[in-house]
């Protein structure tokens, strides 16, 4: 005849068992699902897309070495040709300077085709087709310029902004010395070219 504390053991064990059994299914499950992956940080995320626009403007300013002495054979202001070729070297010393960039950040520089410069230059080779060499042209080789200064102005001040939230301060640094760089000449094709171009000795010479 079964004792009262031998049923109390048995539902006990039971009980025990039964837990076990749970606790065994719920870890096979989890096992099964996998545990998941932390997302990459936001820092992280931030890190690619700074190096991919870096390869970007890198891939823009080549291409503006190459494109800028063919805006500077079609002008004909002197202030123009000037600024055109004043702007060249810098930006020689501006691709130079990404390179070191790409250096701090412990990568090799390069280069990924940047569609909207690759635009904006056919944009000023259009223009430079399209129109008599003269005041217009050089006009259109001024508005065509200062498109293109003005995307880079935004792309380095981007740039700027990416290096200081991932404390690259030296890189910033270059960066930012860069932009000044680009919105000075965005002035210079105002205020030395444009403004110098003689509209009127064009029209006096057409009568």
């Amino acid at each position: 005849m079964k004792t009262a504390t031998q049923d109390s053991k048995k539902t006990s064990k039971t009980a025990s068992s039964k837990t076990a059994s749970k606790s065994s299914s719920t870890s096979k499950s989890t096992s099964a699902r996998g545990v998941k992956k932390a997302k990459p940080s936001a820092a992280d995320g931030l890190r690619d897309l700074f190096l991919d626009s870096l390869k970007d403007i890198y891939w823009a300013e080549k291409a503006l070495v190459k494109a800028l002495p063919k805006m500077a054979k079609n002008a004909t202001s002197s202030d123009l040709v000037a600024a055109i070729e004043e702007h060249t070297t810098v930006t020689e010393e501006q691709v130079s300077r990404l390179e070191k960039v790409f250096e701090m950040m412990g990568r090799k520089a390069t280069a990924k085709k940047c569609e909207a410069m690759e635009g904006l230059i056919k944009e000023g080779e259009s223009i430079m087709e399209e129109t008599e060499k003269g005041p217009v042209r050089d006009a259109g080789i001024i508005a065509a310029s200062q498109k293109i200064e003005h995307y880079e102005i935004a792309s380095y001040g981007t740039l700027c902004a990416f290096a200081k939230t991932l404390g690259e301060d030296d890189a910033a640094e270059l960066l930012g010395a860069t932009l000044a760089e680009e919105k000075e000449a965005d002035v210079t094709l105002t205020e030395r070219a444009y403004n110098n171009i003689n509209f009127e000795a064009s029209e006096e010479d057409e009568e």
